[in-house]
């Protein structure tokens, strides 16, 4: 294993471990990025993610959401906002988030960790973005 995939590797394992359930992506997020991680790049229906950081940059191949063909469904601003909502309550995997996100029309999304944004991508150049800060803390 090259030290780059290490580094995201050992970043990712410490960030799950201490998610809480319920409004934990701040919480990895932020510990992914103390890590050296500045962004991360996700495409769907592929799951092929990939995360700039510090010390280099890495791909990671998931599990597709499909095989095959498939139409892009529309970007539905209203239920992305709700597949958010229900993983920001701790409800569903993170499967089932990329899996929702995409019934949504989202074919991709960029978190900036510096930033502490997220913006999700329709096929037709829609955009929907979000801002996240840790829970309890005040905006800097």
């Amino acid at each position: 294993m090259s030290q780059e995939i290490e580094k995201l590797v050992n970043a990712q394992k410490k960030a799950i471990a201490s998610r809480p359930k319920i409004g934990g992506f701040p919480v990895f997020a932020d510990l992914l990025h103390s890590d050296g991680i500045m962004r991360n790049v996700w495409h769907l229906p592929s799951c092929q993610s990939t995360y700039y950081a510090t010390f280099g940059t890495v791909v990671q191949q998931g599990n597709p959401l499909f095989v095959g063909a498939e139409v892009v469904p529309d970007f539905d601003r209203d239920a992305l906002i709700e597949a958010l909502r229900r993983d920001q309550r701790g409800e569903g995997s993170f499967p089932e988030f990329l899996e929702s996100a995409w019934r949504a029309g989202v074919v991709s999304y960029e978190v900036d960790f510096a930033a502490r944004t997220c913006v999700y991508f329709g096929a037709n150049g829609e955009q929907y973005l979000e801002e996240y800060s840790l829970p309890g803390a005040l905006d800097e």
